[in-house]
């Protein structure tokens, strides 16, 4: 039997849209939501059919063509024709995940009752979303405002029988796997076309998606961080509670907590140690997983309050007789908290890397590039270049986005938010992230071997296990490429559930 999350005025929260997404809930509305957007509909027919005033982007033309007035008979195609001339995207396509999360994301904000649309238009993507029917979207094209005006039409050009979409993991005609499912086409009617594209949803999408990613990415980046600092031989001094609780920080507090846990009946960290300190990369773990935990939690706390906004424009009030054209589609908020993002998941892989490079240099009783016989063997020299140089990357991805902005729409839209760019470079920089722990990993699991007999935690000697049935220990030379993507997919795939400790209301 499906299990399935009801669309209604109860907040969207992390924790749901993980469930959602690793159980494969399917959606449906609520009879308050039904209620909500039927009642809006309603409003907005008698109000355009009593009154000939001007209601932006409803009887007028878009952007800086809000001071042409259209004919009643031709508001459905004013709206058919936005969809249209509006996906002008380009580059990349979007990762199915990412765009049935735009999916959700739009559902979420139409079922509000606060855009004017039909109940059978935010059923269709409802029927998107259950049937695995993903539009293809572009991720070239959107200021970030006035919302993501071309990702989100790539998006809505399938509820017309236009446009691509990915069905059981092809791509088609839309139109082709509309009939295929016994779906007529949506006729937009007014204010319909805005509704889709007008929002913040691509922009959303990725950071959700993203954050999701990084919520695993930084709770591995203290399992493998705890595995190189034993395989260093180093020091659990640094992870003292009281040297933390003295700074106060709640992700410094957090990670020492963890480190203490994770390594707490390891017989290497307990042995004597011949030197004093550590280098920064491993006794400053705390200070620095910690700032970044903190950080991707404030990010969550934006991203939370903006997947359960109303984002178009302009926005009905039914209830007070008011249509309003403002901003809620600035994509500001979004744009600042996603660079702040970027540069929290840059620094989780700034340090990785340095981890991985002490633990090749041929210190503390570890041989050289981590082979027995180094000369004849490379070893693990080039992964580590692999990981500087996807670090370096990061570094340049993580130039902000959201300090530009190019005026548009003949002077109308003359501030925009770039949210968007600052949206899918944080992404990329995320997925990097990825790469860079798991050749921290590969090198990690790699040292620890040179320690034996004596045992890490048994905690993490059973992460170890799990780990060595995908990535043998390195005798002699290999095509280190393979078992670096092993070492990816097995970050991805070991079992994870998302801690509420780590995100607290959101």
């Amino acid at each position: 039997m499906d299990n399935f999350h009801l669309i209604s005025n109860q907040k969207l929260t992390f924790k749901t849209v993980f469930t959602i997404l690793k159980n494969g809930y399917k959606l449906k509305l609520s009879e308050e939501s039904k209620a909500q957007i039927i009642a809006c509909r309603n409003y907005l027919d008698k109000r355009i059919a009593e009154n000939d005033e001007p209601i932006y982007g409803i009887n007028t033309g878009f952007g800086a063509l809000y001071n042409k007035s259209i004919s009643f008979e031709d508001l459905g195609q004013l709206q058919e024709n936005l969809v249209m001339s509006h996906a002008s995207g380009t580059g990349e396509e979007v990762p199915s995940e990412v765009v049935k999360l735009m999916l959700l994301l739009k559902i979420n904000s139409l079922a509000y009752g606060r855009s004017g649309v039909q109940l059978m238009t935010v059923q269709r993507l409802i029927d998107f979303f259950n049937e695995g029917i993903f539009p293809v979207v572009y991720q070239l094209g959107s200021l970030g405002a006035s919302g993501d005006l071309a990702p989100l039409a790539h998006m809505s050009l399938p509820l017309l029988g236009k446009g691509e979409v990915i069905y059981k993991g092809e791509k088609r005609p839309a139109m082709e796997v509309l009939q295929e499912k016994g779906m007529e086409p949506i006729r937009l009617q007014s204010k319909e076309g805005l509704a889709l594209l007008n929002g913040t949803q691509f922009m959303s999408a990725y950071g959700i998606y993203s954050v999701l990613k990084l919520f695993r990415l930084s709770d591995m980046a203290d399992i493998i961080g705890a595995l190189s600092l034993d395989a260093y031989d180093g020091r659990i001094e640094p992870f003292y509670e009281g040297l933390h609780t003295i700074r106060h920080h709640l992700g410094q507090v957090q990670t020492a907590q963890r480190f203490r846990e994770l390594l707490d009946d390891s017989e290497i960290i307990k042995q004597p140690k011949k030197h004093v300190q550590d280098p920064y990369s491993f006794r400053c773990i705390p200070q620095v997983h910690g700032a970044s935990k903190d950080a991707i939690n404030h990010v969550a706390s934006v991203l939370s309050e903006e997947m359960n906004a109303v984002t178009d424009n302009p926005t009905v009030f039914p209830e007070e007789d008011l249509v309003i054209s403002g901003g809620n589609f600035h994509g500001q908020p979004l744009a600042l908290a996603l660079d702040y993002l970027a540069i929290a998941a840059a620094e989780l892989g700034n340090i990785s890397e340095r981890r991985t490079y002490q633990l090749i240099a041929g210190k503390r009783g570890l041989p050289s590039f981590l082979v027995a016989n180094p000369g004849l063997n490379s070893g693990f020299m080039i992964p580590q270049y692999t990981a500087a140089s996807i670090v370096s990357q990061n570094k340049q991805l993580c130039s902000p986005a959201s300090v530009d902005s190019i005026v548009s729409s003949q002077g109308q839209e003359d501030h925009v938010s770039m949210g968007a760019n600052a949206a899918t470079k944080a992404y990329k920089v995320v997925m990097n992230v990825g790469r860079i722990l798991a050749i921290e990993l590969f090198n990690a699991a790699q040292a620890l071997e040179f320690r034996r007999p004596l045992k890490t935690s048994s905690y993490l000697e059973d992460f170890l296990q799990k780990y060595r049935q995908r990535v043998p220990f390195v005798q002699q030379d290999k095509i280190m490429h393979d078992e670096i993507e092993k070492s990816i997919q097995f970050l991805y795939e070991v079992e994870y559930e998302l801690p509420d400790a780590l995100i607290p209301g959101i």
